[in-house]
């Protein structure tokens, strides 16, 4: 009795110094055996391992490809037209032994927060040698680029490979969004104006050429009417002269008949004159035809 209550505790003991001597490490991540602070082993592949009870411990990271969000940046580019930029950046643990050394037991937070530092310093420098037209343009993936290869080379003494940065929005600050708006709006009117003022002096020259070509054709016309007028009349005198002349005293009982037509007609039958007018010559005369 004595003697089984002594081997079951060492049994226990040395099941559990076995238990805890293994480890399994998961294809997702990756492991560092720890002694005494000092790494003395890495585990990247998926598997069993072994370690020291006690002296030994495992840390584990993360083998898979993590993202930060990187909290919006007020940057100034070269025509001093303040944007605020949201970026988010995807990396991953490239060397767990040089992330150890460089972040020690502070581990992912003190990563990213280096990894914060890097990419702020590294935006604040691509996006401010550029335009804000330039930012906001199509050509924000090229400078994306820039930012991530530019901030690579800082990375690589974390131990961690940079992927990729987007910039997710670039918006003008609060506080600037109506002086912007206002010399929109402003620009806009006075191109409105200028638009305004060159259709009405569009306008006055395409009246101006109507009004004188109107000028020209009615000149024309009654250019044209007055000659044709006046071969009219020209013809109509060289008709009068030749019945004149055919037979004077027939043309000029025939005038008178057409001065008797048009003197009296309707309402209009009486006048006063003398009677031995002339204009009653062919009515008093039995002599005449």
């Amino acid at each position: 009795m004595n003697r089984t209550t002594l081997i079951l505790p060492i049994v226990v003991l040395a099941v559990a110094g076995a238990l805890s001597s293994i480890f399994i490490v998961d294809e997702r991540e990756k492991a560092l055996v720890l002694q005494f602070g000092q790494i003395k082993a890495v585990e990247e592949n998926p598997g069993l391992y072994f370690k020291i009870p006690l002296i030994q411990e495992v840390v584990r990271y993360d083998d898979r490809i993590l993202g930060r969000d990187i909290q919006p940046l007020e940057i100034t580019p070269l025509d001093d037209r303040r944007l605020v930029v949201d970026a988010f950046a995807r990396y991953r643990i490239a060397d767990v032994r040089q992330f150890r050394k460089a972040t020690g037991a502070g581990g992912v937070n003190f990563a990213e927060s280096r990894i914060d530092t890097i990419l702020n310093a590294q935006i604040r420098e691509v996006l401010g040698s550029v335009t804000s037209s330039e930012i906001l343009s199509a050509d924000r993936a090229n400078l994306a680029l820039r930012i991530r290869d530019a901030a690579r080379g800082e990375a690589t003494a974390l131990g961690v490979e940079i992927i990729d940065v987007r910039l997710m929005r670039t918006d003008l600050p609060e506080q600037n969004l109506d002086a912007t708006f206002a010399r929109m709006r402003a620009e806009r009117e006075r191109e409105a104006a200028d638009e305004v003022a060159r259709g009405n002096e569009a306008a006055q020259r395409v009246r101006a050429l109507a009004d004188r070509t109107k000028v020209e054709l009615v000149s024309d016309a009654q250019r044209q009417a007055d000659i044709i007028r006046g071969e009219a009349d020209a013809k109509r005198n060289a008709i009068f002269a030749a019945a004149y002349g055919a037979d004077p005293e027939f043309f000029d009982f025939y005038r008178s008949l057409a001065a008797y037509r048009a003197a009296l007609q309707g309402g209009n039958s009486t006048m006063v004159m003398a009677p031995d007018s002339e204009f009653f010559d062919y009515l008093k005369s039995a002599e005449k035809p």
